[in-house]
């Protein structure tokens, strides 16, 4: 829910603006360790969530600053937690991959499972094509996808495209709006993320920072990062009591309906997309 409200408060008040040079680190990875997947994991490991904790750690210290936390008990605080939670969560993920049957085979799952590891699945696929396979072989310089490589130059000459744009139209205060980066990167999720997840998530970010925001301001600003944090709160508690007390007893995945398929429910959406393959109920592409 923090994505569909725009930001929790904590977010809010440091600040986190960043793009990660994730996709920069699995090319590299994937040419220096062509055919040596878990050599390019491992070098992706460090590349990017090195970089990604950093940050995180930084604006944690800026946020115990305005809230005048003394240095040296926030560095406590975040190696005590970090200890705690990395030990927990290689004992729960144990106990999950040793006691789910069919744990990440979303085809041998009942319909609502919820342990289809789609991340997971998208880090494997991400080490099969960066690093099995190689970025040499399907993108530059002799792969089929090697075109997609323009989307850097694109990326980089938009965000002055934007700013030209603003200084020659100065009378056009929505182009200054516009945020590049911001865009470009929410499409980081998609996948494992799908169509009906954007959708749910501009829906819900356009009623509340939009519709509530221009009609009812004074509520916005004293109750909207509040509720964030709640339903973010609440729903990582639901989490734990659903999947505690329900799912994992008896099997229970809830009652049959639309929402239950975390699909996109788009039956073209795993069709091939690559010229003369032909597939049951799907397009054939010249």
């Amino acid at each position: 829910m923090e994505g569909q409200f725009g930001a929790s408060s904590s977010t809010h008040i440091k600040n986190k603006q960043y793009v990660g040079p994730d996709s920069i680190i699995e090319i590299i990875g994937g040419y220096l360790y062509h055919g040596r997947p878990l050599a390019k994991m491992t070098f992706g490991l460090y590349g990017s969530m090195g970089i990604n904790q950093a940050i995180l750690f930084i604006s944690d210290f800026k946020l115990c600053h305005y809230m005048k936390i003394p240095p040296r008990s926030m560095f406590l605080v975040q190696v005590v937690g970090t200890l705690i939670s990395g030990t927990t969560q290689f004992f729960v993920q144990w106990y999950l991959l040793t006691s789910i049957k069919n744990i990440c085979e979303p085809d041998k799952l009942p319909k609502g499972s919820p342990w289809t590891c789609p991340f997971e699945r998208l880090r494997f696929m991400d080490n099969v094509i960066w690093g099995l396979v190689g970025p040499a072989q399907v993108f530059f310089p002799s792969g089929q996808y090697s075109k997609l490589f323009i989307g850097f130059v694109i990326g980089a000459m938009a965000p002055v495209l934007i700013w030209f744009m603003a200084r020659r139209f100065p009378d056009k205060h929505w182009i200054k709006l516009i945020n590049i980066p911001l865009i470009l990167t929410g499409t980081k999720g998609m996948p494992p993320a799908t169509t009906v997840n954007f959708w749910s998530w501009f829906f819900v970010g356009f009623l509340f920072n939009y519709v509530v925001y221009r009609r009812y301001k004074g509520w916005w600003a004293k109750y909207n990062y509040v509720l964030s944090n709640a339903l973010d709160a609440g729903c990582a508690f639901m989490a734990l009591l659903v999947t505690g007390a329900i799912q994992l007893p008896s099997g229970v995945y809830g009652i049959n309906w639309w929402g239950l398929d975390a699909g996109d429910h788009c039956p073209l959406a795993s069709c091939p997309t690559a010229p003369g393959v032909v597939v049951d109920g799907c397009p054939v592409f010249t």
